[in-house]
C-alpha cells in the first residue's frame, strides 16, 4: 500500500504544479459538497419543491453520510497530506477511505437524475461527480482509491433504494404508523449497532504508521460524525414520518410564499446548527458526544417536523386534506 500512496501523492503534486490556477475553482466545488452546504440546498426540496423528493434526497444523504463514517473509521486510510504535508490545500479531518464528497454526490445527484428522467440531466450528473472527485484529489484530501469507493458506495445505496422503492414501498406505505415508526428508527440504531461491533472486532488504531499522528484526531472526528448521522438520520426518519401523519403541508403555492418559507426555515435551521455548536462543550468527551446528538436530533426534527408546523400556523402552507397515514398510533 506504501507504493500506492507515494503514487498517489506524486500525481496529486504532478497536477498541482502543472495547474496551479485551478486553486480557487476547485476549493469552490469541493464546497458544494459540505455538510454546511446540503444543509442550506436540501430542505428547499422539502419544503418548496417537492415534498416527497425532499424525503428521499434528505434521508438517502443523511444514510449516505452514516455508512460512509462508518467505513472510514473501518477502513482506516490516511489522506494524501498525512504522507506529505506539502501537498494539502484543503481542510479536513478524519480518515480517507472512502471519499464522502463523492459518494454523497453520487446518491443525491444520480437521484435527481433518475428523477427527471433526461439524457442531459444524467450527463450533467455524472460530470459533476467527476469534478467532484478531481477537486478532493487536487486538493490533496483524497487518493483515487479514494473516490472510486466512495463512488461504488454511493451506487450501492442508490441501487439498494431503487429496489426497496420497487418491491417493498408500497407494502410499507400501508403499514400501521407504529410500524413504519418501528421500521425508521430500527435503521440508524441498527447501523449504530454495527458500528460499534466493528470497533470491538477491530480493536485500537495502530498509531505507529508513519501518519500516526493524525489518527488522534481523526478518531475524534469519526465519533463526532457517528454520533451527528445517527441523530440525524434518527430525526430525520421520525419527523418525515410524523409530519405525513399529523401535518400534511404542501409545498406548492405562490413565489414569494415559498420564498417565506426557505427564509424563514433556513435561518432557523441554521441558528439550531450553529447556536448550539456555539452554546455546547466540545469536552469531556462524555459530555460532547451526548449533546451533539441532541442538536443534530433537534436540527433534523425542526427541518422536517416542527418547520411545516410553523409554515401551517404561519398560513406560508396549505394543508392536505388526506393523511399519507391510515393509522395513527
Amino acid at each position: 500500500m506504501e507504493e500506492l500512496y507515494q503514487l498517489g501523492v506524486a500525481l496529486a503534486t504532478w497536477v498541482q504544479n502543472a495547474y496551479p490556477q485551478l486553486v480557487g475553482v476547485m476549493t469552490l466545488v469541493s464546497a458544494l459538497g459540505t455538510e454546511e452546504f446540503y444543509l442550506v440546498v436540501l430542505p428547499a426540496f422539502y419544503w418548496c419543491i417537492n415534498k416527497g423528493l425532499g424525503r428521499q434526497l434528505g434521508y438517502l444523504f443523511l444514510l449516505s453520510t452514516l455508512t460512509n463514517n462508518i467505513l472510514k473509521n473501518t477502513f482506516r486510510q490516511p489522506r494524501p497530506f498525512w504522507i506529505d504535508p506539502n501537498v494539502q490545500l484543503g481542510e479536513t479531518e478524519g480518515y480517507g477511505l472512502p471519499s464522502g464528497h463523492v459518494q454523497n454526490a453520487t446518491v443525491v445527484y444520480l437521484l435527481l437524475a433518475a428523477r427527471s428522467r433526461r439524457v442531459w440531466a444524467w450527463l450533467l450528473a455524472f460530470m459533476f461527480i467527476a469534478l467532484m472527485g478531481f477537486s478532493r484529489f487536487y486538493l490533496g484530501v483524497h487518493f483515487v482509491q479514494d473516490l472510486a469507493v466512495g463512488f461504488t458506495a454511493g451506487l450501492l445505496i442508490l441501487g439498494a433504494f431503487m429496489i426497496w422503492q420497487i418491491t417493498y414501498f408500497d407494502r410499507f406505505s400501508k403499514q400501521i404508523l407504529g410500524r413504519r415508526l418501528l421500521l425508521l428508527v430500527s435503521v440508524p440504531l441498527l447501523l449504530a449497532a454495527i458500528y460499534i461491533g466493528i470497533l470491538l472486532l477491530i480493536g485500537k488504531p495502530d498509531t505507529g504508521v508513519p501518519w500516526g499522528a493524525y489518527v488522534p484526531a481523526a478518531e475524534l472526528d469519526g465519533y463526532e460524525q457517528i454520533v451527528s448521522t445517527v441523530a440525524g438520520l434518527l430525526g430525520f426518519g421520525v419527523g418525515i414520518l410524523l409530519e405525513s401523519s399529523r401535518i400534511r403541508f404542501r409545498t406548492d403555492g405562490p413565489v414569494w410564499q415559498r420564498a417565506a418559507r426557505y427564509l424563514l426555515g433556513v435561518v432557523i435551521a441554521v441558528g439550531i446548527w450553529a447556536g448550539l455548536r456555539a452554546i455546547f462543550p466540545s469536552e469531556p468527551l462524555w459530555v460532547a458526544l451526548p449533546l451533539r446528538f441532541i442538536r443534530y436530533l433537534i436540527l433534523l426534527l425542526w427541518i422536517t417536523y416542527f418547520a411545516p408546523w410553523v409554515f401551517v400556523r404561519l398560513r406560508l402552507a396549505a394543508i392536505d386534506t388526506e393523511s399519507e397515514v391510515r393509522v395513527t398510533l
